[in-house]
């Protein structure tokens, strides 16, 4: 059973994000930008550094989004495909049955797109690829294991068994979104899987299935760090990290800053970008390209989407998507703004707001 070679992956694509509204109410959450790059981004260069030649994501039915933004993978150097979700959310370990055509017999990566993890996948695979297992697990300390499939260990330390979401976790790991399989091995133990209480397929009953019957399930904790993006406030941190971790000579200044402008840190500004003297801007920042920036402050941990305008406001740990426009005195922190959003002064001073469903103010 040595050397599998992983060579292909399957990416989450779809779902509704439903604890991420009212912003996935107009963009699919795995478009949602971290360090001004869509997030599934993130998790295919992984994917690609980690020798990954073929990808498949799947999407929600009728959702061309992510094929318009993703291609045909010829930006990395590899090959992606799409396919439908079909028969509606029947939990992520049916995702995978629904890529079997693709996968067949090969060994291969399941990379759930919303987790963002620092660091390289490289040595996880290979302790996989080296070692003699049918299964591999990344597992992560958290301090809420009972939102997670939770390992269970015997008293020797041995991986025993997968419990998702208990009430009283015995330990406080997680297993995190990345999986790796042996040929054959996972659609053998889905076709004696049942969906849970909740209607769908576990992939932690999954491992179970593989545990229960003496296959090798093997298990890394991550270090560095690893998210899932499940809540606003993990985007704004993962966004903090992921900006943290971009390398200093990506940062550059294509647009125009007038004299006098003050620019410290890491800074991105995007070509057609315009700063003018009285900008303070401390990075890490990203800003997209045709922005327009005046009397205003942006401070750390900020991305601001292509085509906005900023006048007058301080924003500080803050994701703004494409064309938003803020003109007045606010001050914005640990904030995400969706594409379009208008922030201006009242005329009549008085509040005026048109809000969509699960929308967050605090005045």
């Amino acid at each position: 059973m040595t050397g599998h070679k992983i060579k292909k992956a399957i990416l989450t694509g779809g779902g509704r994000a439903t604890r991420l509204r009212p912003v996935t109410s107009t963009i699919n959450k795995h478009l949602i930008p971290l360090a001004n790059k869509p997030m599934i981004f993130h998790a295919i260069e992984k994917a690609v550094e980690a020798g990954i030649e073929e990808i498949f994501i799947n999407t929600n039915p009728g959702d061309t989004d992510l094929e318009k933004a993703i291609g045909d993978g010829g930006h990395w150097g590899i090959k992606i495909k799409f396919f439908e979700q079909e028969g509606g959310p029947q939990g992520i370990a049916n995702v995978v049955k629904q890529a079997e055509k693709f996968i067949g017999e090969d060994p291969f990566m399941f990379y759930l797109s919303d987790n963002i993890v620092l660091g390289s996948l490289k040595e996880f695979i290979e302790e996989f690829s080296n070692g003699e297992y049918d299964s591999m697990l990344a597992l992560s300390k958290v301090p809420d294991p009972e939102r997670f499939g939770v390992p269970i260990f015997d008293d020797n330390g041995k991986l025993i068994d997968v419990i998702e979401k208990p009430q009283s976790p015995p330990n406080s790991f997680a297993v995190t979104g990345i999986y790796l399989y042996g040929p054959k091995l996972f659609f053998k133990a889905y076709e004696n899987i049942k969906k849970s209480a909740r209607g769908e397929y576990e992939i932690s009953d999954i491992h179970s299935y593989l545990l229960k019957n003496n296959h090798r399930v093997g298990h890394k904790e991550i270090t560095g760090w690893w998210k899932d993006t499940g809540k606003p406030d993990d985007l704004i941190i993962a966004n903090q990290l992921l900006l943290e971790e971009v390398p200093a000579e990506n940062f550059k200044i294509e647009g125009i800053v007038e004299e006098g402008a003050v620019i410290s840190g890491k800074v991105r500004i995007g070509v057609g970008t315009t700063a003018n003297k009285n900008v303070k801007i401390c990075g890490p920042v990203i800003i997209g390209e045709n922005c327009t920036l005046e009397d205003c402050v942006i401070n750390p941990n900020t991305t601001i989407g292509t085509g906005s305008v900023i006048k007058k406001a301080k924003i500080g740990n803050s994701i703004l998507l494409n064309g938003c426009l803020i003109d007045c005195g606010v001050k914005i922190d640990n904030s995400i703004l969706g594409s379009g959003v208008v922030l201006t002064n009242a005329s009549n001073g008085l509040q005026r707001m048109i809000l969509g469903d699960n929308t967050l103010i605090q005045i």
